[in-house]
């Protein structure tokens, strides 16, 4: 448990991504898991909407989820190569945890649909700190995946639509710090209208 500053600001800085394909078993437990969703909805929420939803991929279902990636890849890219199918299937198939985050605002209320996107990625963002702070590592994923019309229908409801694929599990190999942007390009003072 953090509870002193130095603790939470070393763990701040000390979170990295971790891809999917590099990632090992064993994921969290189950009561792990739950703990982090838990934390993951505690997210600022305008409204009280909670416009996002979890469903979690369980091990036993890795295989329908790798056929589901594999026809829809097939109708959508028929001539797709063989090394995307695989790669398809084996990030369908990963050791790793899986949690598919859903957005699902409500239109057409006093609470802008953008500020509920927001939330929904602010939940995803609260995940991957909750499995980094319980020691494991998280990577989030798109691709085209995430887009696909037949993998939406497979998870989404009217309305909802996928943030994205979180996968939580312990690093198969040191994780890369990436190179960032000088702080100085990605932050400016504001100096009113008079600029």
């Amino acid at each position: 448990m953090l509870n002193d500053r130095s603790s939470i600001l070393s763990l701040l800085t000390t979170r990295r991504s971790g891809r999917p394909r590099d990632m090992a078993g064993p994921g969290p437990s189950d009561s792990e898991l739950r703990q982090m969703l838990e934390i993951a909805a505690r997210t600022p929420d305008h409204g009280k909407l909670s416009p996002w939803r979890f469903v979690i991929v369980g091990p036993d279902q890795r295989d329908a989820l790798a056929d589901l990636f594999r026809t829809a890849l097939a109708d959508e890219e028929p001539e797709a190569p063989a090394a995307k199918i695989g790669k398809a299937v084996d990030l369908a198939r990963s050791e790793a945890a899986l949690v598919v985050i859903l957005s699902t605002p409500t239109e057409r209320h006093k609470v802008p649909v953008w500020e509920q996107q927001l939330s929904c990625g602010a939940a995803a963002m609260n995940l991957l700190w909750a499995a980094h702070a319980m020691g494991y590592v998280g990577g989030w994923v798109t691709g085209w995946q995430a887009y696909s019309p037949a993998v939406a229908e497979a998870f989404c409801g009217p309305g909802e639509r996928i943030a994205g694929f979180l996968f939580i599990g312990q690093p198969g190999r040191e994780l890369e710090e990436r190179s960032r942007e000088p702080l100085e390009t990605v932050v400016r003072h504001w100096h009113g209208t008079d600029t």
